[in-house]
This record gives structure tokens, sequence and C-alpha cells, in this order.
């Protein structure tokens, strides 16, 4: 399928563009192995923050945090841990960048298969034999088919997202800037702007939402972005955006303590990857870090190509998530320590490095000795 895929796609680019298949897959090759270090520091700078969001939310402490919204560590805790839909999206955005002007490869389907299946058996494997966690047929069912939904399940649905994107990429090369861009409008205007407003119910799933933004971030590539805008001014966008998130959350803190009986929705502006802010800051922060001028660093490439991993090993599991934050890290009793904060930045930062060193080696000794004998 693939392949097929891949020669109809050539094959029209070469019709359009007057140039040889051959050459334009050479050419995207030459510049994937040529690319720069910005938007791989921004993966990685994203993937910091979506472990924070984690930090948070997967450890308990939000309900403490409810009981005093308003006092300074949780305010420290909201502001710490609500980037994680933003992160997504920019993490998504980055794919459909690099992406769209390339293909998806039977082998590349596989790595991101064999990596997903790795973690998922060595960490279950691992918890069962050490008898952390009693066998169970959930345990053995979502360890060998880890599909627990297509709706927010964010690895389930990035692997359908995935195998969308060669369809995906034959639809933008039909359609011209105009066309292209109103698509994009029609849809932020249903999931985005509506999707925001309270009581209003949208059915969205990770799914259809990683495909516009797909749209987008292959609008960017193909066209630019549709005003013009220089870099510093990106930036300055960026710091108003989070600040502007920022002021929202707390905002929303406060409004928990004015209506009590109500279930106040302190992230709400950034509570899901569709809501407003989410969008608008991670697209600031994607349109300055892709003009970013750093060069090119192996070191920030090679850290930068194991985040997906970070996201495997950390979020990998329920029980892993009980191990991690509630047994290992014991985030609640750091609750109304003096050593709280610094506890919550040492965690992300140790719990990233240990995930990055733990999938380079799994890369350097299992997945490029297997991939490079078994699967051509």
């Amino acid at each position: 399928m693939f392949r097929v895929i891949r020669i109809c796609t050539c094959v029209h680019e070469a019709g359009e563009n007057k140039i040889p298949a051959y050459k334009q897959i050479h050419e995207t090759e030459s510049s994937r192995k040529e690319r720069n270090s910005n938007l791989e520091l921004y993966r990685i700078i994203v993937m910091l923050l979506i472990v924070a969001h984690h930090y948070v939310v997967n450890s308990g402490l939000m309900s403490v945090m409810k009981e005093e919204p308003l006092h300074i560590q949780s305010i420290f805790l909201y502001l710490f841990g609500m980037w994680g839909k933003t992160g997504i999206n920019c993490f998504v955005m980055i794919t459909g960048y690099f992406m769209c002007k390339s293909h998806i490869s039977l082998r590349k389907f596989m790595k991101l298969l064999f990596e997903i299946y790795f973690y998922n058996l060595i960490i279950t494997g691992t918890f069962l034999l050490t008898g952390y966690c009693s066998p169970s047929f959930s345990t053995v069912f979502y360890a060998l088919v880890p599909i627990q939904s297509f709706g927010v399940n964010f690895v389930a649905c990035f692997v359908v997202f995935y195998l969308l994107i060669p369809f995906l990429n034959l639809l933008i090369q039909t359609m011209n800037s105009k066309l292209h861009l109103r698509l994009i409008l029609l849809c932020l205007l249903v999931y985005s702007m509506i999707g925001t407003i309270p009581k209003i119910t949208l059915g969205v799933n990770y799914v259809s939402w990683f495909v516009l933004l797909y749209f987008i971030a292959s609008y960017i590539r193909l066209y630019g972005f549709p005003i013009k805008i220089s870099n510093r001014n990106w930036g300055w966008l960026t710091l108003l955006s989070i600040l502007i998130s920022m002021a929202s959350v707390v905002f929303m803190a406060w409004l928990s303590t004015v209506f009590v009986n109500k279930n106040i929705p302190v992230f709400w502006f950034v509570a899901d990857s569709n809501h407003i802010m989410a969008l608008v800051t991670a697209l600031c922060s994607f349109m300055f870090f892709k003009d970013l001028k750093i060069g090119y660093s192996k070191l920030i490439n090679m850290i930068g190509a194991s985040t997906f991993g970070v996201l495997l090993i950390h979020a990998n599991s329920d029980i892993m998530r009980q191990w991690l934050w509630q047994d290992i890290l014991n985030n609640v009793c750091q609750y109304g320590t003096n050593t709280m904060v610094l506890h919550a930045i040492l965690s992300v930062i140790a719990i990233f490095v240990v995930c990055i060193l733990i999938d380079m080696l799994r890369m350097r000794f299992v997945e490029k000795p297997l991939f490079n004998k078994c699967v051509k």
C-alpha cells in the first residue's frame, strides 16, 4: 500500500512540477539528512512540557489542588502542568510539517509499531515478573493490543493518523492554496472557535483533530503563513499567548472559589487540544521555532529523535503512572513542603533524561541491528 501510494504521489508531483519523481525523492532524503535543529529543539521543549503535565494530572495532585485552588503551590502546579494538550498540538504540527513533503515507507511504519510494542511488552512484562501487578486479562490484552480507545488515547490515534498521511498528502496536492486555506478556516471554526464555547458539546477525537493540525502544518510548509510576520514578532506573539493562557488558568482557579458548588474546569481554555489557547500557543510557538536560526546540532537531533520514546515509557499505562508518580516520586506528599517546586522541576528533568537514554540504547542495540538485518 505504501509503495503504491508513493508511486502515485511521485508521478503526480513530477507531472505538476516537471521534475522527475526520482529526483524529488532524492531531494527529500537529502533535506531530511541535513535537517536543522530548530524544530528538534522545539520537540525537546514540548516533550518536557508534556512530562510536566503528567506530573500534575496523573499523580493525584489535582484533587489536592482543588481544595485550595488559590494557594501559591496550587497556582504553581496549575501553571507548571497546564501545557499537555498544547504540547500535543506542537508535536503533531512538527510531524505534519515534515511529512507533507516526505512519504511513509513500510520500514518507517514498522519502526513506529516496533517501538510501541517494545515498550508495552518490556514494561508490562517487568511489572508482572516483579510482582508489582497481578496478571489479568486486561493487562495482557493492552500489552499485546495497545489500543485502549480511538477517542483520547494518543498512541492509538497517532498510529491511525500516521497511516492516513499518504492519503492526506494526495489530498493537499490536489488543492490549491485558496481551497487549502478555506478548509482550514472551516475546520477551525467548528473545532476550535465553537468547540471552546461552554455548554456546546463537540465530539472531537484525536484522529480528526490531528488531521486538521496536519492541514495547518502542511499549508505553512507549502505556502507559508497567510500573513507576513517576522520571526521576532512571532516570538512576541508566543510570549503573549503564553501569558494569556496562564492568566486564563489563574482566572478559572479564582472562579472555582467563587462558584464552589460548580465543577469549574481550571484548564478550560487549554483543557483539550482543540481549545482556543492550546491551539494559538502551539501555532505561535511553532512559527517562532520554525524559522529560529540555530543551525545543525548532532546532540539536539539525537535527543529529539528519542522524544517519542519518552512519551511511550513514562506514560505507558495506568500501572506505570501509579508506580512512577504515586509510589516512586510520591507527588501528593510533596504538596505543602518547602521542596515541592524543586521536586517538580528535578523530577521532570530526571524522567526526561532517563527515558532519552533508554530509548537511545534501544535504537542502538535493538532497533538498528534488527531492522538492518530483517527489514530493508
